[in-house]
């Protein structure tokens, strides 16, 4: 029973509910004994426990409502004078153009005081002991001090703020007050009393000239602080010594030195100014639009600038909707026409005029500056008794007759632009990303290109370069385009590269780029025009330097097109004695324009067999072209070629064949996989070889193609082939495959390009030029009014295929053939596993080899798993071989031993040679 009892007691313990706090107390009745705990029940401190069952336990006696009321004013004055104290503590976070506000207003005030305490003497006792102060410390700088205070506080608030020269304000100021004050005190006689010094500098020009004037004369001492007065004036003002001269002529002209490059509150730089070399200088952003989340200086030239919206960065979206930026077109063709809203960057310069003969190329100086300011890409000035056509002026005088075309034939371009409306916007886009994402960083300028305009954004103090990469998704989104390519960094500066499409494209004419600077300077027949890059500079290149080139891109992407420049480049700059030209046209449409120009070895190929033939050619002609180079000690062309002009380089005695200077051979294929599907065997030897050995001997190869897959574009011909030019490729794949680094999958295609030459360590983005049908028809015509075609029967017959009758059933396995042929005939073995392995092809190829030869004698039937006979002796071997291809039988070598020349009727059998009478 005492068991149960017990544990019946413990789970009515265990149900009894368990409070935490104080128990309300019922009023007019006594204290819930089965709802409080032990310490509740507990009396108070100094009381003692009550014996009786049932009676309330006396209650505690609280503050009075005055207490109350006077704690909770206490505590509410605390926290408002600590929310007030914390709140100043994070005064750093108000706006800076608020606090530079603050501080000039501050002055403002320090300014009306001092003002009334030193001239008016009305300032009570503050300005009384403002006036006592300043004249003690600096003198009679104190009447001129408010004067500096309120053109101070002025600056203060009419200009942005530049910590860039904050110090050396600071350091300049401070000098030139210094020297001032003490200069000041020499002239007044050096007091030293109080009121004479408060009539001179002050304390401190006492300070400063007396220990100068006691350690050297004063008029010396004078001389050497007029000197740190006039240094400190060149420190604030930002002056070096050898500007002083220009500075004086602006001020006394009235033109200010840097009216050229824009005011504080426009683009730094002129909008049509360029670096002779033709670069376009980048833009620089003013401080102002610097700052996240303000506004970008206003376009003075636009209708409406939508960048002066502040809310644009906030919501891009709804600024895009309002016609700020549209999404870039990249189906439509650039239509080279300028914005109405962007600045005219001057008109073309006119061409030079035509004329002008067969000649060397002498190198051209660069045209001079105009008055004015630089010149732009587009405002290329050449001399008019000079200039006579792209072949950067040739000299007269040279055999022949043969005269370039004019250059008026080509179609000039538009001016091209430095900024406009959508740049503004774009700028404000990023610079809400970066302040969405508090990424201390900002827009610092940029820099335009036809088709894509480069931003430069400065990190801060302390911030990684990844916090910029990682938002590449979120800035594509404020731009409104998957295009957008990081620069992390900017070659050559300290700054992250966003590549942003331009909505406003810009078209490249390739008239612009073979008549501007960097082309005239070239003097090598083998130059290109290739377009413009996205600095503004014209890309040249010399097919001879490169000295192969790979190009691929997709359908549409701009291939053809730079085909076609590449072509009309060498047309405009290259007579057929210097260049000659292969071109192989596989899609038999591409290269037809070009029929019948004098450059040309052989008419346009468009059979992929022919295409192999003429390949192997090449081959052939560059082993004679280095036994030559050999035979005469020289190790290039450009060497031999002027040897022989000059007479060094000679015929031997006897000779029949006359030395003439080489000229430079340029094989283009259009579309190399058509080649590598038909015969990829031929095709690629032949492309190696001429690849590796080819450079020194003035054979150059372009191949194109719109699929660089690994099975088109192979190791070997990517190994020998070190210059690419990628444009907009379908996937990552083919950008790897054409460039060996990811980027052509990022282009937008119509010429937008990667130019990768020989031993460049990053890729070049590039516009390419363009050219029209109409300009190409202009050019092929003169050049076909000036000779005729000059073909190469030889390559021309071998490449109709008139030597070869090859059966049909071989096809295109002739090479195979002839190798099992020779192979098995010179080890007497006929076996099909032994194909497989010499030859390294499949069971059923092996086996179709083996019955070609049982078909034409060469081995016997099949025995089962015994190795057939074979048929024919290794002597027969050339026989054999050339009846394979379908050439007549070598002629039999006569025995240099014997005294009886071989039978010319055949033998009797018995011996009689050809000598011997006829038997009777």
């Amino acid at each position: 029973m005492a068991g149960r009892t017990e544990t019946a007691d413990k789970r009515a313990s265990r149900s009894r509910p368990i409070t935490g706090g104080r128990t309300p107390r019922r009023h007019g009745t006594g204290p819930d004994t089965t709802t409080r705990s032990p310490q509740q029940r507990r009396p108070a401190r100094g009381g003692k426990r009550s014996p009786g069952r049932g009676r309330a336990p006396a209650r505690r006696t609280g503050p009075g409502p005055i207490v109350r009321t006077l704690r909770g004013g206490w505590v509410l004055t605390a926290r408002g004078l600590g929310s007030l104290v914390r709140t100043l503590g994070r005064a750093r976070d108000v706006d800076a153009a608020h606090r530079r506000d603050g501080i000039a207003l501050a002055l403002v005030v320090l300014a009306l005081l001092t003002a009334a305490g030193v001239w008016w003497r009305a300032g009570g006792p503050v300005g009384a002991g403002l006036d006592v102060g300043l004249r003690t410390v600096i003198g009679a700088a104190a009447l001129v001090l408010p004067v500096v205070l309120l053109g101070v506080a002025v600056i203060l608030l009419r200009t942005d703020p530049e910590p860039e020269t904050r110090p050396r304000t600071v350091v300049g100021a401070l000098l030139l007050v210094l020297a001032v004050l003490a200069v000041w005190h020499l002239v007044v006689g050096a007091p030293a009393d109080l009121p004479g010094r408060r009539a001179g500098g002050g304390v401190l020009g006492a300070v400063l000239a007396d220990p100068l004037a006691r350690g050297v004369t004063p008029w010396l001492a004078g001389l050497v602080l007029v000197l740190v007065g006039l240094y400190g004036l060149l420190v604030l003002t930002g002056t070096p010594v050898r500007e002083v001269g220009s500075r004086l002529r602006a001020l006394v002209t009235g033109e200010h030195p840097d009216d050229e490059w824009g005011g504080p509150d426009d683009v730094d730089v002129d909008e049509h100014a360029a670096d002779d070399d033709g670069t376009a200088p980048t833009t620089a952003i003013p401080r102002r639009s610097r700052r996240r989340g303000r506004a970008t200086g206003e376009d003075p030239d636009a209708d409406t600038d939508p960048a002066a919206d502040p809310d644009a960065a906030a919501h891009p979206a709804r600024h895009r909707e309002r016609g700020a930026t549209a999404v870039p077109d990249l189906t439509s063709p650039p239509d080279g026409t300028p914005a109405a809203d962007a600045p005219a960057a001057g008109p073309p310069a006119p061409p030079p005029p035509q004329g002008g003969g067969r000649a060397r190329r002498a190198p051209v100086e660069p045209a001079p500056a105009s008055p004015s300011g630089p010149s732009g890409p587009a405002e290329t000035e050449t001399d008019p008794q000079a200039a006579t056509s792209f072949s950067s002026h040739r000299e007269t005088g040279v055999e022949g007759d043969y005269r370039l075309p004019p250059p008026d034939l080509l179609t000039p371009g538009e001016p091209p632009k430095a900024r406009s409306a959508a740049n503004d916007a774009m700028i404000e886009a990023i610079s809400g990303v970066l302040e969405q994402f508090k990424v201390d960083a900002e827009v610092t300028g940029f820099t335009r290109g036809p088709t894509v305009t480069r931003y430069e954004v400065e990190l801060g103090h302390g911030v990684k370069v990844e916090k910029i990469t990682a938002l590449h998704r979120n800035l594509a989104y404020a731009a409104a385009t998957d295009r957008v390519l990081l620069l992390a960094p900017i070659p050559g500066k300290s700054a992250v590269g966003i590549e942003v499409p331009n909505t406003d494209r810009e078209m490249v004419r390739l008239a612009d780029v073979l008549n501007s600077p960097t082309a005239h300077k070239e003097t090598h027949p083998m130059v290109i025009g290739l377009g413009k890059d996205i600095e503004g500079r014209m890309v040249t290149a010399n097919l001879a330097k490169m000295p192969h080139l790979l190009v691929a891109g997709s359908t549409g992407s701009g291939k053809s097109s730079f085909v076609n420049s590449m072509l009309v480049s060498l047309l405009t700059r290259a007579t057929p004695d210097e260049v000659r030209m292969i071109l192989i046209d596989p899609k038999m449409v591409e290269l037809t324009p070009y029929e019948g120009i004098p450059h040309l070895i052989t008419p346009i190929i468009t059979s992929p067999k022919k295409a192999a033939t003429a390949l192997q050619w090449l081959v052939e002609e560059m082993e004679q072209r280095y036994a030559d180079m050999q035979a005469n000690r020289v190790r290039h062309i450009d060497d031999f070629n002027r040897k022989v002009r000059s007479g060094e380089i000679t015929a031997p005695p006897g000779s029949e064949r006359v030395y003439r200077p080489y000229p430079y051979i340029l094989a283009i294929v259009d579309e190399l996989a058509d080649l590598m599907m038909t015969a990829p065997r031929d095709v690629e030897d032949a492309i190696v070889r001429i690849t590796q050995k080819a450079r020194a001997a003035g054979i150059h190869l372009v191949l194109a193609t719109q699929r660089p897959s690994v099975d088109v574009v192979t190791g070997l011909i990517k190994t020998n082939v070190p210059s690419r030019l990628a444009f907009a490729t379908s996937s990552l794949t083919d950008s790897r495959v054409i460039l060996d680094q990811p980027g052509a999958e990022k282009l937008i295609g119509m010429g937008d390009a990667l130019f990768l030459p020989m031993g460049a360590g990053k890729t070049n983005r590039l516009q390419g030029a363009f050219i029209g049908d109409d300009e190409i028809s202009a050019v092929v015509e003169h050049c076909k009014a000036q000779a005729d075609p000059d073909y190469d029967e030889a390559v021309v017959t071998e490449a109709a295929g008139e030597k070869k009758e090859i059966d049909p059933d071989i096809g295109d396995d002739l090479e195979l053939v002839v190798a099992a042929a020779e192979l098995i005939v010179t080890s007497q073995f006929g076996s099909t596993s032994m194909l497989q392995r010499k030859l390294r092809v499949g069971f059923a190829k092996a086996g179709r080899l083996m019955d070609l030869l049982e078909t034409r004698g060469v081995v016997g039937p099949s025995e089962g798993s015994k190795a057939r006979d074979v048929l024919f002796k290794p002597d027969e071997l050339p026989d054999l071989l050339a009846s394979l291809r379908g050439e007549p039988a070598p002629a039999p070598a006569a025995d240099p031993d014997s005294p009886v020349p071989p039978p010319t009727d055949g033998g009797d059998g018995d011996g009689a040679g050809a000598g011997d009478p006829p038997p009777q």
